[in-house]
C-alpha cells in the first residue's frame, strides 16, 4: 500500500464523500492558511473567512442552506473577538454582542423573530 500523497502546500479542495465540493482554500505546511470558503451539498456558500496556521483568524461569515445569514464575527488566534451577530431563519437579527478572548463581554442584546428587543444582559470582562 502506498503512503498518502496528500498535498501540504498550495491551493486545495476538500470534498464530500459523494465528490461534491465541501471547501476550498490554501494549505501551508499542511495547515489551512489564508482565505477559505465552505459549501453546503447544494453548492451554496456555507462559510467564508481566513485561517492563520490552521486557526480561524479575522472576519468570518456563515450562511444558512437557504442563503440567509446565520452569523458573523471575528477571531484572533482561533478565539472569538469583537462584535458578533447571529440571525434567525427569516434573516432577522437574533442577538448581538462582543467577545474578548472567546468569552462574552459587555452588553448582549437578544431579539425576537420580529425584531423586538427581548433581553439585554451584561457580561463582565475577565481582565
Amino acid at each position: 500500500m502506498k503512503a498518502s500523497s496528500k498535498k501540504t502546500d498550495g491551493p486545495t479542495k476538500e470534498l464530500f464523500t459523494d465528490g461534491g465540493l465541501s471547501g476550498e482554500g490554501h494549505l501551508k505546511a499542511g495547515k489551512r492558511e489564508g482565505k477559505w470558503q465552505w459549501f453546503y451539498r447544494n453548492g451554496r456558500l456555507k462559510a467564508a473567512g481566513k485561517y492563520q496556521a490552521g486557526d480561524l483568524e479575522g472576519h468570518w461569515e456563515w450562511w444558512r442552506e437557504n442563503g440567509q445569514p446565520l452569523q458573523a464575527g471575528a477571531f484572533k488566534n482561533g478565539k472569538q473577538v469583537g462584535l458578533w451577530k447571529r440571525y434567525y431563519e427569516n434573516g432577522q437579527l437574533w442577538d448581538e454582542g462582543s467577545f474578548e478572548d472567546g468569552k462574552k463581554v459587555g452588553e448582549w442584546k437578544t431579539y425576537d423573530k420580529s425584531g423586538t428587543l427581548k433581553q439585554a444582559k451584561t457580561f463582565k470582562s475577565k481582565k
